[in-house]
């Protein structure tokens, strides 16, 4: 069972959870992968509810999203540490981390990416925007504290076409 909510209505319940890590899923070509996210925002861009999220190039996660131009983000509400630490480390190219990491999906509502099974709040996004990040533009610290290898994200503006918790 799930229950709609408006996308802001937990924005600051699901960004404090988001620093301790949420699932960002994306399917294509018949594969679905999930990883672990720590990084992400919600707001309007465009005259349009957005969540923001962060892939870098090398990410398993970034193939699929780049075929499918959508996403969902699963917040989770309850203790699934043990999940987001296997889905964190290990890469979707040589596991299958829902067996792995004991994940199940349920179809989303608007879009074919699904979402993680009893977990919380559920964003289903799709890509409005992408930019890969220009390197001349990032602060200093930044650029030496998080990307010491020169391993770049791409940004991923996802309209929030349905947004809803799960019980």
């Amino acid at each position: 069972m799930s229950r709609d909510v408006t996308y802001n209505e937990l924005s600051a319940k699901a960004l404090e959870i988001l620093r301790k890590g949420a699932f960002l899923t994306t399917a294509g070509n018949n594969k679905i992968n999930t990883m672990t996210i720590g990084w992400g925002n919600i707001g309007i861009a465009w005259q349009k509810p957005v969540f923001m999220v962060m892939v870098r190039p090398s990410r398993y996660t970034y193939e699929l999203i780049e075929k499918s131009n959508e996403f969902t983000v699963s917040i989770p509400f309850k203790d699934m540490g043990r999940a987001l630490g296997i889905c964190g480390s290990k890469s979707g190219r040589e596991l299958d981390k829902f067996a792995a990491a004991g994940l199940k999906t349920v179809a989303a509502k608007k879009i074919s990416t699904p979402v993680i099974a009893d977990c919380g709040l559920h964003y289903e996004c799709k890509v409005i925007y992408k930019q890969e990040m220009i390197p001349e533009q990032l602060a200093a610290a930044d650029q030496s504290a998080c990307y010491p290898s020169g391993d770049y994200h791409t940004l991923y503006f996802g309209e929030i076409v349905a947004s809803y918790i799960d019980y």
